[in-house]
């Protein structure tokens, strides 16, 4: 029996495969190459100067475009699936294209994967205008439960549509700093960034409001006080892939300058730099407000052993466990909450460990790019 030809429709906003993309390409990235002993898979994105109009990502045919003009992206789209004809296309996080491409024949089964609840909201699209595209897609992937919920309320007619795929991490690249090799590389990294001897509290993000790191600027004169060896290191810029800055960006630095040598930013690094840098930390922090639908980088963090402390927020109350892999916090009490938890981490040895023990075991059970696929895979056998 011939394999199904499945189709994934990237946004166009970063070409793929790319150090400096974001989520949504590395989800299809990551989880479609695991696909392709099962599917004949194609990728459909954005054209960029160092890949050409062709290629392949781990067995999946990847076919880009220019997309500075969103139009005319997805006409070039439209007309590549109609020559494909696949048995399903998997439109990724952009629900204004499901009805573009439904267009092309009603009867093909169109998927919309959700990566967030960004393109979703009122002030993206219209209510009126989501519910057609709910309608149109024959099912709804989100990346939580929170997100579900969410997309539910929004059209309640479509709920029975809605399904959930966790997105996951690749612990290969993200070694555990209680392995060997993790002990190894993280002995050599703190070496080389003068950590040694300091607590490290790290930030990995976009530097945006909802991202909440002016909570952490917050908190620290007192953690200071209170744990003197204290580092908080702050990495990610304003966009992908950029070193332009924002006026948020411009008043965290000017906060952070009055507390030297305790305070560091690190400009956007790629994605290929990550692992190092949760690697060399000690614990992580993801401050974010009620809007993060899952936030990759706490599966990231925890599987290189690291515990999280988070805001009690949108997905990532399906992440942690809390008091196992790390704590959450009342988001309307961030500041507090989170400087009493981090100050128990940084005193207490053995109870990052077992967290960050119990946080590795956590990625391994629940939270790989395989168990994403493995999910994906289901959905398609209930077709």
């Amino acid at each position: 029996m011939d394999k199904p030809k499945v189709a994934f429709v990237t946004p166009g906003t970063f070409p793929l495969p790319s150090l400096n993309s974001s989520s949504v390409e590395r989800v299809v990235e990551k989880t479609v190459p695991l696909l392709v002993p099962h599917v004949e898979a194609h990728i459909y994105g954005r054209i960029s100067r160092s890949l050409g109009k062709r290629g392949n990502v781990g067995g999946a045919a990847i076919e880009r475009f220019p997309a500075a003009n969103k139009q005319r992206y997805i006409k070039c789209v439209k007309r590549a699936v109609g020559k494909l004809r696949p048995d399903v296309l998997q439109v990724e996080n952009r629900p204004r294209y499901v009805l573009k491409l439904k267009q092309l024949k009603p009867s093909r089964p169109i998927w919309l994967n959700l990566h967030s609840n960004t393109f979703i909201r009122e002030r993206a699209i219209p209510l009126r205008t989501l519910s057609k595209c709910f309608h149109a897609a024959e099912r709804i992937i989100v990346n939580s439960e929170f997100l579900r919920e969410d997309a539910a309320s929004r059209v309640p007619a479509c709920a029975d549509k809605l399904r959930v795929v966790y997105p996951g991490v690749d612990v290969e690249r993200f070694p555990s700093q209680y392995s060997a090799a993790g002990a190894l590389q993280r002995a050599e990294l703190r070496t080389k960034r003068k950590w040694l001897g300091r607590s490290v509290v790290l930030f990995m993000g976009r530097l945006q409001e909802i991202k909440g790191v002016h909570h952490l600027l917050k908190l620290m004169p007192q953690l200071i006080k209170e744990h003197p060896s204290v580092l908080l290191v702050i990495v990610g810029g304003a966009f992908y892939g950029s070193y332009r800055t924002t006026a948020y960006v411009r008043q965290l630095h000017r906060i952070g300058r009055s507390m030297k040598g305790h305070v560091v930013f690190v400009p956007y690094v790629p994605y290929s730099e990550v692992p190092s840098w949760f690697l060399g930390a000690d614990v992580a922090v993801v401050p974010s407000g009620n809007r993060e639908a899952f936030g990759l980088v706490n599966v990231e963090a925890m599987a290189c052993g690291l515990p999280v402390v988070a805001t009690r927020a949108g997905g990532m109350k399906e992440i942690i466990d809390h008091g196992v892999t790390g704590y959450m916090v009342d988001p309307e009490h961030v500041v507090a909450e989170m400087r009493s938890r981090l100050l128990e981490l940084l005193c207490n040895d053995q109870l990052r460990r077992e967290m960050g023990l119990q946080s590795r075991q956590r990625v391994e059970q629940h939270f790989t790019w395989q168990h994403s696929a493995n999910r994906w895979l289901e959905l398609l056998s209930e077709r």
